[in-house]
Formats: structure tokens, sequence, C-alpha cells
């Protein structure tokens, strides 16, 4: 894949002396959705804490449109077009939906794009828009996922990475949320690389798979062809 937006090599990576993740390659193509799956334990959000250097990696490279991106400070990596949506949806629950946003694109010089990018994720997120005076506490959990979603998009990323959106949502939630990243792609031309414990949704709207297990991959192909292969659903996504 020449023109991987996102490439990795050797990605050797851990929060002690035994590395969580060993060895890991894998490439994003601009405009497309990844979906790294695995079971728990498998090193999946190791992995992308790793790439937006929260996790510091002991081998490997990570490449970015071709820059190398060792040595970036995580508070930096905005400003390279990458996009981080951690688990447990990481909104500032004291601050209001306007100021969550506002933060999302604070570090911008050009504040009248700050606010364009602001009135397209109340226009994306209509719940938002009607509660952008309300604390994040009051939000329900999945107003809170498209709050964290949004708070990353009005940075204007070319890369969003996002870690278990759907966890502790309802099915239809969860549905909203899968079909609104396939839009982004489709529409926007956002690469995205999604961490995922419900395998068939993130398999669903995605262009590529990749497998890990115990913090190597073990398989990384275009997600029809995972989703269609038994024995390595069988082996290593339990279903």
């Amino acid at each position: 894949m020449p023109d991987a937006l996102l490439s990795v090599r050797g990605l050797t990576a851990g929060y002690g002396a035994a590395p969580v993740l060993q060895e890991v390659d894998l490439e994003v193509a601009p405009g497309s959705i990844a979906a790294v799956v695995g079971a728990n334990g498998a090193g999946k959000t190791t992995l992308l804490r790793a790439l937006c250097g929260v996790v510091g990696a002991t081998a490997g490279e990570v490449r970015m449109d071709g820059t190398d991106l060792r040595g970036v400070r995580t508070q930096d990596m905005v400003r390279h077009g990458i996009a981080h949506v951690p688990e447990g949806r990481g909104v500032i629950t004291e601050l209001t939906v306007e100021e969550n946003l506002r933060l999302g694109h604070s570090w911008r010089r050009d504040k009248a794009d700050g606010r364009k990018a602001t009135a397209e994720v109340f226009e994306l997120f209509e719940p938002l828009a009607r509660r952008r005076k309300s604390a994040g506490h009051q939000l329900s959990g999945g107003e809170r996922q498209m709050l964290a979603v949004g708070r990353a998009l009005v940075a204007r990323p070319r890369l969003l990475l996002l870690d278990e959106p759907s966890l502790g949502l309802a099915p239809k939630v969860t549905a909203q949320i899968m079909a609104l990243l396939r839009r982004l792609r489709d529409d926007t031309g956002l690469t995205v690389l999604l961490v995922e414990q419900n395998v068939r949704s993130a398999l669903s709207i995605a262009d590529t798979g990749v497998v890990l297990s115990l913090g190597r991959v073990v398989a990384a192909t275009d997600a029809a062809t995972l989703a269609a292969d038994e024995d390595l659903r069988h082996t290593y996504l339990g279903f």
C-alpha cells in the first residue's frame, strides 16, 4: 500500500519490561476505515495509545503520510492531523457541550474556522445542538460519545483514532455511531482507525480488518473476507 496515510512497521510497545505489542505492522489507506479487533487483552487500546505517543515505543516506526512521528509529543499529534478519542469517551463533565467543543479547536489560530467546525458538529449531531448549554455530566452515554467524537472532529483531523465507541451504549445508539463513521468516510474522506469489541459492527462498516492476538497481528485483510472466515472468527473473535 504505497499511498498509505498511516504506516506502522515493527511497532513494539508496552507499559513495563514485557511489551504488550510485538512487531506490529499495519497500513491504513487514506479515506478508509480500518477496524482493529481481537479478544480482551490483545493489545488494541495499547496500539492506539502507542500511535499517538501516550505509550512509548521501544522499537519500530510510525509514519503519517510519510512523516516519521517518533519523538512527536502527544499534545502535538493534533498538529500532524491525528485526533484520538480514548475509551471512556474523555468528556470533561464539568464543562458544557460548547465548551468541550471549543477545547477541541483552541490550538488553532483560525478562530473563524473553529466556529465553522463547531457548527458542522452541531449539524452532524442534532442532540448536541439541542443541549449545547448542558454540562457533560447531564448528557446520556450516547450523547457523551457524540461529544467526544465531535470534539475530535473540530480539530479537522485527517486520521481519527477511535477506541471502543460502542462501549456501554444501547444497540440503536451503536448503530448510529457506526453509520456516522461511514458517512464521514464517504462524505469527507476522513480516515478512521477503529478499535472495537463489537466485531460485527466494526467489520460491517470497515474497509479492512486487523486481528490482534497477544500483541501480534495474526490477520490483516479486507473486512468482508475477515468476517467470512469462520476458522479465524472462531479462533480469535469468539463468534
